[in-house]
């Protein structure tokens, strides 16, 4: 096993690592709309924040080796169901692959954001 650790996407902000390697395979930790630059929530809806998850889960992807068209599967939390349009509006533009993916109702997330993506993808490098 070997830790991801990438200054491209936000540090980890509890005891975990931004993903792990294990094998030809990355699983990241779930990833939530925080900027790199300022470490605060990157903004109030859903497809601001979704736009910004997906660009920090990209960054641990590429540290690793992997990308976004290597996905194979996806853990989604949202807190309002209401925003799964949306929210799959914009997960389609990044994923036209298509990964297997989760999507479930949480009652909240850390820094009480709007949605968060883990995810698991072949490293091709």
């Amino acid at each position: 096993m070997k830790i991801v650790q990438t200054s491209a996407a936000p540090a980890a902000i509890g005891p975990y690592s931004q993903g792990i390697i294990s094998g030809k395979m990355v699983l990241t930790s779930g990833q939530i709309p925080i900027s790199v630059g300022t470490g605060e929530v990157v903004g109030t809806t859903i497809k601001e924040q979704a736009e910004q998850v997906i660009k920090n889960l990209e960054a641990v992807l590429k540290a690793a080796g992997s990308s976004l068209a290597h996905v194979i599967k996806t853990t989604c939390f949202l807190v309002n169901m209401d925003d799964f349009a949306c929210f799959n509006d914009v997960y389609e533009k990044y994923f036209p692959g298509r990964p297997a993916r989760s999507t479930v109702a949480v009652k909240q997330l850390p820094k009480n954001v709007l949605v968060e993506i883990d995810a698991i993808a072949e490293i091709h490098s």
